[in-house]
């Protein structure tokens, strides 16, 4: 996978993340909050884009299970966003089962798609218009697509990551971010998406 398709922004945080992770582990309370600041904005946003308002109480709920389990992650920086987004989805998968509604999205603040440099076609899509109006037209997406932009993109995970929090396999959610955000892409009159699209968003090997 070339080195812009993963969010820059984030993996250039992944060594900091890693160390405090690992100090975190040995009870230094102050790594774990590094660990959440680093981690927080992105997982914000990809719950927002499952349960909406209630995303903060979810994220919330998520930590508690994160700071809980903490001795058990074995991983690096990188790691450790994939472990938590996985947590984070389940619980809000459990939210969304205790509320009986269907996963949407809020505009939010600009933290939330806080997105990479105009390298790739998730860029090119979204990097003219407001987050609330990304998100927005995240949420008219299939499930399936809603979901694999916003670990990609919002979270900033590789494609075999988001694959194991979805459960999928990672061809199965590369073609559903490439076809989300060509679809963003299409709506938004974007050039430059091609067939050869589903590489640049994919697997590292």
């Amino acid at each position: 996978m070339g080195q812009g398709a993963e969010p820059r922004r984030v993996r250039a945080y992944d060594g900091e993340l890693g160390a405090a992770v690992e100090r975190a582990q040995g009870g230094d309370e102050a790594a774990f909050a590094v660990a959440y600041r680093i981690v927080q904005p992105g997982l914000l946003g990809y719950l927002r884009g499952i349960v909406g308002d209630d995303a903060e109480d979810v994220a919330s709920d998520a930590w508690l299970e994160i700071a809980r389990d903490l001795g058990r992650f074995r991983g690096d920086g990188a790691g450790f966003r994939g472990w938590s987004a996985t947590i984070a989805r389940h619980r809000a998968l459990d939210h969304l089962r205790r509320q009986r509604v269907r996963p949407r999205a809020t505009a939010t603040e600009q933290d939330v798609l806080d997105l990479p440099g105009p390298s790739s076609t998730h860029d090119q899509a979204l990097e003219s218009i407001s987050t609330g109006f990304a998100l927005d037209l995240v949420r008219g997406l299939p499930r399936d697509q809603a979901e694999a932009v916003l670990l990609r993109v919002v979270v900033g995970l590789d494609g075999p990551s988001a694959a194991r929090v979805l459960g999928k396999r990672p061809g199965a959610v590369r073609t559903a971010a490439y076809r989300g955000l060509k679809h963003l892409a299409d709506q938004l009159g974007v050039a430059g998406v091609t067939d050869d699209g589903p590489r640049t968003l994919g697997e590292s090997k």
